[in-house]
């Protein structure tokens, strides 16, 4: 790989759990990138791969052209705070190990950091299989509407798979997102490791701080991806239907909020989570089963206590396990 000095290293990091075909063709793309500065760090939660990943990722180690750390724990969030941690790049980049790109995603993200001081994290846009096939790939958005910079209701505004025209966002989608080194270094922000389970609005929770810092978060059309959504492995390793995912999904959402938002704000977005999750209006469209309702509202009950008790336990214990691990390992 031929290196630019001119133009900043990007550190892309691919936090996988129990990926195989997908994490290969991932790391493929990433690998034929036109962007002429750039390292690969893979975190990888894996506890056994299949004998062809295994050997693939073994290669790429073996030619330097993949950083490959192995983890005997699954953490989302975790998993990018070790990869940050073991980044060398001026930017951190975010990718999740089943997406496609295109030779010039790298170089999408990065011109935004040399052409915007004032940007610290660039979302990138999302073409998602699901979403796309929802609306038949014809729907396009030019600018968002003024509540998708709403902490409260944002969360049902923004839209980072339709939307054609570059602006500042509230938040990123974490499996194409990046930011500046300083966001980590001299601001010192960390992912929240205490986000369970797929760990879904980790990257809300982290972007709504980064906004404190005075930096924007500016959205690139031009810096997309296909994410593939795969129905197993990635960060979801727990099945969507199970128990432990509903509890940690109404966990995730009450804990940004009570971290990150005014009373206001926070009602609003949980009179919102309720009645579109639990009720099942659009655009959760989810069945109106009474007996469904009163089960999602079961779990959005002790999803908020759950997220009580992990805010009042931030008195003593700042939940960065996984963190706290890496730090004794090196001292030791």
């Amino acid at each position: 790989m031929t290196i630019n000095m001119n133009l900043p290293l990007i550190s892309v990091i691919i936090p996988t759990y129990c990926r195989e075909e997908a994490l290969r063709d991932s790391l493929a793309d990433v690998l034929k990138q036109d962007y002429p500065n750039y390292e690969v760090l893979v975190v990888d939660q894996t506890p056994k791969h299949q004998s062809q990943t295994e050997a693939y990722l073994q290669e790429l180690a073996e030619t330097n052209k993949i950083k490959w750390f192995r983890l005997n724990w699954a953490s989302l969030p975790g998993a990018r705070n070790y990869g940050v941690r073991r980044a060398a790049g001026e930017i951190i980049l975010f990718i999740d190990d089943d997406v496609q790109l295109t030779p010039g995603f790298l170089a999408a993200h990065a011109k935004n950091y040399l052409e915007k001081p004032e940007v610290g994290a660039v979302a990138g846009r999302v073409f998602d299989r699901m979403k796309l096939g929802d609306s038949g790939g014809k729907l396009q958005i030019s600018y968002l509407p003024p509540q998708a910079m709403d902490p409260g209701i944002a969360w049902y505004y923004i839209d980072l798979v339709h939307t054609i025209k570059p602006q500042e966002v509230l938040t990123a989608r974490g499996c194409n997102m990046s930011f500046r080194r300083e966001i980590f270094t001299k601001y010192g922000l960390k992912f929240d490791e205490r986000f369970r389970g797929s760990a879904v609005r980790e990257e809300s929770d982290f972007c709504l701080r980064l906004r404190q810092t005075g930096y924007k978060i500016w959205y690139d059309p031009e810096a997309d991806l296909v994410h593939l959504g795969e129905e197993t492995g990635g960060c979801h390793d727990i099945s969507m239907r199970s128990l432990q995912y509903q509890l940690t999904f109404y966990h995730n959402h009450f804990l940004m909020g009570l971290k990150n938002l005014t009373t206001t704000q926070a009602l609003r977005l949980y009179v919102r989570l309720f009645d579109c999750h639990v009720l099942g209006h659009p655009p959760c469209n989810k069945s109106g089963s009474p007996i469904k309702i009163v089960t999602r509202g079961v779990f959005f009950s002790l999803g908020f206590l759950k997220a009580l008790g992990t805010v009042i336990q931030s008195i003593w214990n700042d939940g960065q396990i996984y963190t706290h691990m890496d730090e004794q390992v090196k001292i030791i």
